[in-house]
This record gives structure tokens, sequence and C-alpha cells, in this order.
């Protein structure tokens, strides 16, 4: 349930109130018999409505936290009751007022009629307005749901593309470390489950300075295997700026891996990376350039099909926009792979 008093700020919602009661004594402006009593009437509306809808929105508002708890049928039941009652009080107050300043007649089956009726139409306001919320409710939530559903099955597929090749590698590296230098094993078992812990949390968004130490725990995994074969340069913005950066979780470190299957193990070259992070004009741009072997032809030949980074892309929207997006390109030097997204400054 939102906070009702957020949608618009009080001075707005008084105004439109204001407009509401107008309207309402224009209507029945048949009731009335001179220009006085319209104005006296518009004005009874409007403090009516305003003392019903005010203090009870901000009763809602207040009640929200015990309201979320309860289902849907039972929050809606409490918040018509709040409204009904809110407006069958006023009403009986404004009526009164309006009696001892002589602006109405006493009739007790008027009086009577008139709470009954107003309560009435609010009821019937109140139930119409729940439906739509409920409809809207129903549609956010299969929405959510769907969505949520989306990025499952696209981490899953993720992780059965590149973590089996990972995975198998890293215990074979183990396995030899184990007997030859265990002080290095234990070292290489540290950066491993830090790693995995974070890739069976799932997709979601972090801070860039976590994908780092993510990248940073790969690298270092596969820097022992790969022994001399790879050189990677960052270029990181200052910590200050990196601090407020955030970005779907194993999104850069994915990229890196792909690099790292389709390359730097396809050779016997030391292969060079450079890793280049930017953050200008509310949109965050990483560069990530790889030097080809010039002794291996058949790379080139295959790198094209290779460097598709749709899965890793899609994740990137689901959570930046339609904006978002991985491009890639090969040439016969190098890849220079681009990740892109809007990320508007946290800190303002």
């Amino acid at each position: 349930m939102p906070k009702l008093m957020e949608i618009m700020k009080a001075w707005q919602w008084l105004l439109a109130i204001f407009f509401w009661s107008l309207f309402v004594a224009i209507v029945d402006r048949h009731s009335v018999a001179n220009q006085s009593q319209f104005i006296i009437k518009f004005i009874a509306r409007f403090i009516q409505t305003s003392l019903t809808l005010i203090p009870s929105f901000y009763l809602i508002d207040y009640l929200r936290p015990i309201l979320k708890r309860l289902s849907v049928s039972t929050a809606s039941m409490y918040v018509l009751l709040i409204l009904t009652s809110a407006t069958a009080v006023t009403m009986m107050l404004v009526l009164l007022i309006m009696i001892n300043f002589g602006w109405f007649d006493y009739s007790i089956r008027v009086f009577v009629s008139t709470v009954v009726f107003n309560t009435v139409i609010t009821a019937g306001f109140t139930i119409a307005t729940l439906l739509i919320f409920l409809r809207r409710y129903r549609e956010l939530n299969a929405l959510k749901q769907s969505f949520e559903q989306k990025l499952s099955a696209q981490n899953d597929i993720l992780k059965a593309r590149l973590a089996p090749h990972f995975f198998f590698n890293t215990i074979n590296t183990l396995m030899s470390l184990i007997e030859t230098n265990p002080t290095r094993a234990a070292y290489l078992l540290q950066h491993v489950s830090a790693l995995f812990r974070a890739s069976f949390n799932g997709a979601r968004e972090i801070s860039f300075e976590e994908e780092i130490a993510l990248c940073e725990h790969y690298l270092a995994i596969e820097s022992i295997r790969l022994e001399d074969k790879l050189a990677v340069n960052w270029r990181l913005p200052d910590e200050d700026v990196m601090y407020d950066m955030v970005i779907t979780a194993l999104t850069l470190q994915s990229v890196i891996e792909k690099m790292l299957l389709n390359v730097v193990e396809m050779t016997t070259d030391t292969i060079y990376i450079d890793i280049k992070v930017s953050w200008l004009q509310h949109r965050v741009e990483i560069t990530i350039s790889v030097q080809l072997p010039k002794k291996t032809l058949m790379i080139n030949h295959d790198l094209r099909q290779h460097m598709d980074f749709y899965i890793q892309a899609e994740r990137l929207r689901a959570y930046f926009g339609d904006s978002a997006d991985i491009q890639s390109r090969v040439t016969s030097k190098q890849i220079i792979t681009i990740i892109h997204y809007p990320l508007q400054d946290v800190s303002l």
C-alpha cells in the first residue's frame, strides 16, 4: 500500500478538495436560494471533506506497518471503516456548526438522512478506488513475479554457461597446489569461497566496489592457473566516486571470464587486458580492451560469434532501463567491449 500523503503534498490535496467541493456545490446549486447560501454550502463541503480526508490519510499512513501484515481484503476493510467513520463524524460536526449559526434548518430526519447519504457516497467512492487499486496491485504483483522469474532464469543460464568450466579448472588447480604448495592452495580457496558465495546470491544490484572485489577474486584465481599469460590494468575513478556507483552483480566479472575463456586459454602469449571505468553525465561506461595475440590466427575467426553478451545486457537493462547495453567489437588486433548504463548520482 503506498503512502497516501506522499502521492501528493498536503497543499495539493487541499487544492484537489477545493475544486471537488466547488464541483459538488455547483452540481447541487438547485437546492440553494441565493449566492450566500451557495458560498456557505461550498465552504461547509470544503471543510467537511478536508477534515475527513487529510486526518484519515495520515492515520492510514501511520497504520501502514500494521496494514501491510494483513491480507488485502482485511486491510481494505480497515481503510473503508476509517474513511466512512471520519465522514460520519465530520458531517455531524459541520451540520451542528451550521445549525448553531442558523445556516441549516434543524430536522432530525434531514439531519440523519444528510449524514447517512454522505457516508454512503464516501463508502461508494472508497470501494471504487480500492477496486481500482486492487486491480493495479495484482497487475504489479504479476509483473514483479514475472520480472523475478526472468532474472532468475537469466542468472541460471549465466551460471550454467560459465560456472562449470571455471569450477573444474579451479578444482584441478587446487588438487595440484595441495601437494606442491599448500599455502598457496589455502590462498586460492579464500578467493574461491568469496566468488562462489557472491554467484549464488543471484542477480542483484551491488556497489561497484563489491563488483571490482569479485573481479579481483576471480582474476587472482585465474592468475594462479594461467601463470604469466595474463596481465590486467585497472583504470578506476576516485574512491569517492566509486562509493556512489552500483552495478548488477557479476556483470563485469562474467564479461572478463568470457575474455579469458575465448582468448587467454587459446594462446601461449601473454594477453593484456585494460579495464577503464568512467562515470560522466549520469552514465557509467566500462571499456574492456583485450589485445589479441599476433601468432594465433584461429582466434579471430571464432571470436565474433563468441563475443555475445545478450544475457548480461538483459540483466543490466532489467535494473537500469532500456538504454543500458553491452557492445563488443572484434578487430584483427583487439577486442573492445563497452558496458554502459544510466546511473543518477545517489548522493544528490
